[in-house]
């Protein structure tokens, strides 16, 4: 990673405004300020890692014990029925600011998004040998 600090390590040093909806001292949530519906919301970790496989174990056990709390608050707040969650690794995934974040997308009946995409069928020679190689690889 550069050294240049992206847009959430400025929001969460106080750097630029935000509309804040939560903060510990390991995460911060934030309305998104291009939401793809309202109550689109971000859980950042504080920690400025790239991306999830490079972000620490507390950081991310942080991110997951707040989650729950961070998605009923939006829930409660916007009558939503259902949401979202997002979470984009690398440029080629779709992430357009290195620094993991998780968007929480608050659904409505007349939600018209979608994130369904066709299925594919799982070659089982294959499914067993790539499972047995991650699994050797797992710290």
């Amino acid at each position: 990673m550069d050294n240049e600090k992206t847009i959430f390590t400025r929001i969460i040093e106080g750097e630029l405004p935000c509309y804040k909806l939560y903060e510990d001292e390991h995460v911060i949530a934030i309305l998104d300020i291009q939401p793809l519906t309202r109550g689109h919301a971000l859980l950042i970790p504080k920690e400025p890692a790239p991306s999830m496989d490079q972000l620490s174990e507390q950081s991310a056990a942080a991110l997951g014990e707040s989650l729950p709390k961070v998605c009923r608050a939006i829930l409660k707040a916007t009558g939503a029925t259902a949401y979202n969650l997002i979470q984009n690794n690398g440029h080629e995934a779709g992430m357009s600011i290195a620094h993991v974040h998780i968007h929480i997308i608050p659904r409505y009946p007349e939600s018209t998004h979608s994130f369904v995409w066709p299925y594919g069928e799982i070659d089982n020679t294959d499914a067993a040998k790539l499972a047995e190689s991650i699994s050797d690889e797992m710290d």
